[in-house]
């Protein structure tokens, strides 16, 4: 792999070693670049203008749409703009959730999700009286295929899982438990968020109904999501949002929406932000999906096997398969050891992560989690790995 820091000014100008990519990625000056185009040379409003600026404006902005979907295996109609991750899961809750689920019928999640993918469905079980399932997590953590077997029966509507777990790391077996959801004629949300950034993903490889994820997680801009879902269902929801740019003819007594994608993408977009997201999938694209994996996976091996010979740490997902370390210095609340990393300039996590689930099945009030990316590289390998020692010499004065 190259050297990929000098592409980030943040990383070009300040002597850090930025381990919390799975909270945000950093920007490569490509995007930023994008974004400041879009706004010094465009700036104006896509879809509506009948000027020249505006057309160009349009092009720029929908051909991110035919990136977008090509980089994940799907037809250009079924790529909807959102806010993020969140957004994209909550408007499949309260769209295709509150008008498809019934008193009785089973929800299936986990105590591995991040919070965007457990509590709108906690929500929609709770208001229409269905019941939350959540599949046995392993002795590691792990969601399998024997105890998703378990819960699932002909009463499941909606599977909602994560693809990848944003504490533990693990991938979870999502194309088998797929399978067999459509056995039973239930639904499968995919949690992409921490998938998308780090390996190859095709939806209709997966044969997933809908899958989301987040711009800013794949180096692109903040408040730019992606949500997936096929057509023959797409076409069936009705909208959560109504007003500019996804009326068709509205009339007094009765009104008509635009046809998909549009339908779901009401008032100003972010345009910005969708000029920017394509601009970073080509980026990553051109490194490489395969290599950004195995690159952040040795850099992950390299800390874990330090980690491993320190008899005050103890880590929670030794056989992960991503590039993530979660793992608490004994007697040292992990706010209190963020505290010696920072001061090194190294940057990680501390607390629940959004995932409380997890954090108390775990019995912890928090870990610590470290998240490497492409352009992470030996040296930050080694500052973490001081910083972990020097965090458990302080704190043993203690």
């Amino acid at each position: 792999m190259n050297n990929y820091k000098k592409d980030f000014e943040v990383l070009a100008t300040k002597n850090l070693a930025y381990l919390d990519s799975a909270a945000m990625a950093l920007k490569p000056r490509c995007v930023v670049d994008a974004v400041d185009n879009y706004y010094n040379k465009y700036g104006c409003n896509v879809h509506r203008g009948v000027y020249e600026l505006s057309y160009e404006a349009t092009e720029m902005y929908e051909s991110a749409r035919g990136v977008i979907a090509s980089f994940i295996g799907a037809d250009e109609e079924e790529i909807i703009f959102t806010k993020g991750t969140t957004n994209s899961l909550n408007m499949i809750a309260l769209s295709y959730g509150m008008d498809n689920i019934k008193e009785g019928d089973e929800i299936i999640t986990s105590e591995l999700e991040h919070h965007s993918s457990h509590m709108p469905w906690f929500n929609v079980a709770k208001r229409k009286n269905a019941t939350l399932k959540y599949v046995e997590l392993n002795e590691e953590g792990r969601i399998t295929i024997q105890n998703f077997k378990k819960v699932l029966t002909n009463k499941t509507k909606i599977v909602a899982l994560n693809y990848v777990s944003n504490v533990m790391g693990y991938i979870t077996p999502i194309k088998e438990i797929i399978k067999l959801a459509h056995e039973v004629g239930a639904i499968v949300i995919v949690d992409a968020a921490q998938a998308i950034p780090h390996m190859k993903v095709d939806v209709k490889d997966l044969d997933c109904d809908f899958l989301a994820f987040s711009g800013h997680k794949i180096c692109g801009p903040t408040g730019i999501g992606i949500l997936y879902g096929k057509k023959n269902i797409l076409n069936k929801m009705e909208p959560i949002e109504f007003g500019g740019d996804m009326a068709d003819d509205v009339n007094k007594n009765y009104q008509t929406y635009k046809a998909i994608p549009y339908k779901f993408e009401a008032g100003t977009p972010n345009v910005a932000g969708v000029i920017g997201l394509k601009e970073a999938i080509k980026y990553v694209s051109n490194i490489g999906m395969d290599n950004i994996a195995k690159r952040e996976y040795e850099l992950k091996k390299l800390a874990l096997d330090e980690l491993l010979k320190l008899d005050n740490v103890i880590v929670h997902n030794k056989t992960s398969e991503t590039g993530l370390i979660a793992f608490n210095i004994k007697g040292v609340h992990p706010h209190d050891a963020a505290t010696i990393f920072d001061k090194n300039g190294v940057c990680i996590r501390a607390g629940h992560h959004c995932a409380q689930l997890i954090t108390k099945w775990l019995d912890v009030v928090g870990t610590i989690r470290a998240s490497f990316y492409f352009y992470n590289d030996e040296e930050d390998v080694k500052r973490f790995v001081d910083s972990v020692k020097e965090t458990i010499e302080f704190f043993s004065q203690f």
